[in-house]
């Protein structure tokens, strides 16, 4: 997971600061002229994300206040291919964060996913295998990662980020998601002091259209070596499943559990 602390942290390490003032630029003249943000192609450095990636990165403001979305393609529980229709959108986190204030940015391809620092950083074909997923970021900042767009530059500017693809049947997808929450649920027992995940909550549609998520507490509330009873999350994780799809959410945003099950439903209902 890029915001994961390293080991013994009590709190989520910065993603890593890049140089984007040429992209920024850029993308400030066309969306001037256009209302569209189009991030160039991160120059070529050997990583997963830049390997992995067959379509450019595109990055949008938010939807406006009250505009309804085009159904996706792949609607819950109906096979079809996974689009960026299939993904969340900025004004599931309102009223948290204003939507204006999102800007969201897609890119199809590999790449690491919420994989925590607890298990290990991977790329989603390391873990899985398959031809790529769509990869959408959610940022309060234009300044992003060259490697990977999807991540901002600083983690306090990251809203959320979310994972999606199709699995060859509905069999793959469950036996897909049951190895990515077997991952994140690791990270519910870490050392005093390190950030933890709390309980899984389980949110079911069908029987073939779940998510299971976990809220994140930080390393000062980790004081026996598992999240604390009776405090909210800050953010979170979920894996979830919709037929053939299934996908990975990250919520960087401090969200609380309130929060954090009407955005889980949402982009269960989206997938």
């Amino acid at each position: 997971m890029k915001g994961a602390p390293a080991a013994g942290d009590g709190g989520r390490a910065a993603v890593r600061p890049r140089s984007a003032v040429a992209a920024l630029l850029a993308a400030a003249v066309l969306g001037l002229a256009t209302g569209r943000f189009v991030l160039p192609a991160p120059p070529g450095g050997g990583s997963a994300h830049a390997a992995g990636r067959s379509a450019p990165a595109t990055t949008t403001p938010g939807s406006a206040p009250g505009t309804a979305s085009a159904s996706p393609t792949g609607a819950p529980g109906v096979p079809g291919p996974v689009t960026t229709a299939n993904l969340l959108e900025a004004v599931a986190f309102r009223p948290e964060v204003a939507t204006a204030r999102i800007h969201v940015t897609d890119r199809y391809g590999d790449g690491t996913y919420a994989n925590p620092a607890c298990t290990g950083e991977k790329t989603l074909t390391q873990t899985l295998g398959g031809p790529g997923a769509h990869f959408r970021g959610l940022t309060t900042s234009l300044r992003t990662d060259p490697d990977d767009p999807t991540w901002a530059t600083e983690l306090v500017d990251q809203v959320a980020r979310e994972v999606a693809a199709e699995a060859p049947s509905p069999s793959l997808a469950q036996d897909f998601t049951e190895r990515l929450l077997r991952e994140q649920v690791t990270c519910q027992k870490q050392p005093p002091g390190h950030w933890v995940y709390g309980d899984t909550t389980t949110v079911r549609f069908a029987p073939d259209i779940t998510a299971s998520w976990m809220g994140t507490y930080e390393g000062l509330l980790n004081t026996t070596g598992r999240a604390p009873a009776g405090e909210e999350p800050c953010g979170g994780v979920a894996v979830l499943r919709s037929g053939t799809h299934y996908g990975v959410l990250e919520v960087y945003t401090c969200l609380g559990t309130a929060a954090m099950d009407r955005v889980v439903r949402t982009a269960l209902s989206r997938l």
